[in-house]
């Protein structure tokens, strides 16, 4: 198995890096964790309070599961992917259940922050983008997918996003094995890394 962890800032385009591997490996090798489904669970707050969670510092993630997850689909057991909604900032009582395969992509902002996560991580790479283009990016999505206003998205971004991204996120790139500058758009540099995962799958006899 091999085990991939694609970090970056909110909106650098992780995600169309991710689903650009996807596309070019062969199908069904490959399954995503999403750093995302392991915000932790804030039913026990009023949803007011659960708003304002300050959802890019580490202490929001519940790692400790995220870490066993890892562990599990090394051993070769299945696991059950919590699913986490931004718009009640809860998790749902169904999980997803997930099979293990020859390629692990573990994708998310804070992902690197975590020591216990990094050491199972085969290759790291962090995707970068420009703070403007980040931004555009987060207020399109903040709109459409999580029904927030541009004055919410923009208050959040200046009081929590660039902040801790500045203290948490961009420090971790000294961590990456492979920097993918411009996001998802530089096919070039996707082009390499899926000839690197490729190299190494077949190294190890999984292609």
């Amino acid at each position: 198995m091999l085990i991939i962890g694609i970090a970056g800032g909110t909106g650098s385009g992780k995600t169309t890096v991710v689903n650009k591997i996807i596309e070019l490996l062969p199908k069904g090798e490959v399954v995503v964790i999403p750093q995302d489904s392991y915000y932790r669970d804030n039913s026990h707050l009023p949803l007011e309070q659960r708003q304002e969670m300050n959802f890019d510092h580490p202490d929001s993630i519940e790692f400790e599961l995220l870490v066993q997850h890892i562990k599990d689909l090394k051993a070769g057991k299945a696991i059950h992917q919590p699913i986490y909604s931004y718009l009640t900032c809860t998790r749902a009582p169904e999980t997803i259940p997930i099979e293990p395969r020859h390629v692990v992509i573990v994708e998310g902002i804070l992902i690197f922050t975590c020591e216990e996560l990094r050491k199972l991580l085969d290759i790291k790479v962090f995707v970068d983008a420009d703070a403007d283009d980040r931004l555009s990016r987060v207020i399109a999505r903040d709109i459409v997918e999580r029904g927030r206003s541009v004055n919410k998205v923009l208050e959040r971004y200046e009081k929590t996003v660039k902040p801790m991204h500045l203290q948490f996120i961009e420090p971790t790139k000294r961590y990456a094995d492979i920097i993918v500058p411009q996001g998802g758009n530089n096919s070039v540099a996707i082009s390499i890394l899926t000839s690197i995962i490729e190299k190494t799958l077949r190294s190890h006899n999984l292609l």
